[in-house]
């Protein structure tokens, strides 16, 4: 296939747009916590399209896969040096790893189904996926002031009906709330504070935004800064910026193979499905009393 100058593999081009990527894109310990859960009892992690190392977990043996050489070249020291590998080609035996872990990249892969059947190739356990649910990433704010920046992201996000095909029987999905100061800065993360994204940096950190023209993403900085000197974006959406959690609107899911000893999917689901249905407060806290 082809890979761009520094080895990208997939459509974004991160020799281009990847550079100061770790100032805006850092892990968010809350996301972070749903992660570690899903792993269980796990030592070897294998972390596909590893990207600068987000969501590793520090206390297991990683293996990261990485093409993008700028990508690489911005992980942090204290991690394993990444190989130069695709998802769709794991240079490495089958049952290999415990587990095996994407996040925010299945959507670049060219093959995604190739990509993930080698993932469960490699993987004796769990195989979560942190994604975005393309059907709802319309009902947001930032499809009034961006509709093609968020068209891209609909195109390029596989549904979560192709991942959970892909990965087989005895697939699990769990809605992941999003945290008013989430430190990774995915477009989604400033859901209440809209002007981070005036940051051309902020936008140049969500590969969604090389894929739309100059002139539309100057609109978009115009009147989004116009509406915010105007009072108008907070008269719209300003409860945003009071809300600690964003549900269930954003579409932030963590999808993922597990083993039948791996119970961890099921015991999350369900304080999910509590919360759902009898709007139980969430909270960290809580969420980890109940697994315990």
């Amino acid at each position: 296939m082809n890979r761009h100058d520094d080895g990208s593999a997939g459509d974004a081009n991160y020799g281009r747009i990847g550079q100061g990527y770790t100032a805006y894109r850092k892990p968010d310990p809350a996301i972070a916590s749903f992660i570690e859960k899903a792993f269980g009892d796990v030592d070897t992690v294998l972390n596909v399209g590893a990207g600068t190392g987000s969501y590793e977990p520090l206390h297991r043996h990683v293996t990261a896969v990485e093409p993008s050489a700028s990508m690489r070249e911005q992980r942090a020291a204290y991690l394993s040096k990444a190989i130069d590998a695709r998802a769709e080609a794991l240079p490495f035996e089958s049952d290999f790893f415990d587990a095996s872990m994407a996040t925010f990249s299945v959507h670049q892969w060219s093959d995604l189904e190739g990509g993930l059947a080698e993932m469960r190739r490699v993987t004796k356990g769990p195989v979560p996926i942190l994604t975005c649910d393309p059907a709802v990433l319309r009902d947001t704010w930032l499809f009034e002031y961006a509709p093609e920046m968020i068209d891209v992201e609909v195109r390029r996000y596989p549904s979560v009906g192709r991942i959970s095909s892909a990965l087989g029987s005895n697939v699990s999905i769990l809605p992941v709330p999003i945290p008013l100061n989430c430190t990774d800065g995915f477009s989604e993360a400033y859901y209440g504070r809209p002007e981070c994204l005036l940051d051309p940096g902020a936008r140049r950190a969500n590969s969604a935004w090389s894929f739309v023209d100059a002139a539309a993403e100057a609109r978009f900085a115009h009147k989004l800064d116009a509406d915010l000197r105007a009072g108008v974006w907070d008269q719209k959406h300003g409860a945003l910026r009071n809300l600690p959690f964003l549900r269930d609107r954003y579409g932030l899911l963590l999808v993922g193979f597990k083993t039948i000893g791996n119970d961890i999917w099921l015991r999350v689901s369900r304080r999910h499905r509590l919360w759902s249905e009898f709007r139980m407060p969430w909270n960290f806290a809580t969420c980890d009393a109940c697994l315990r």
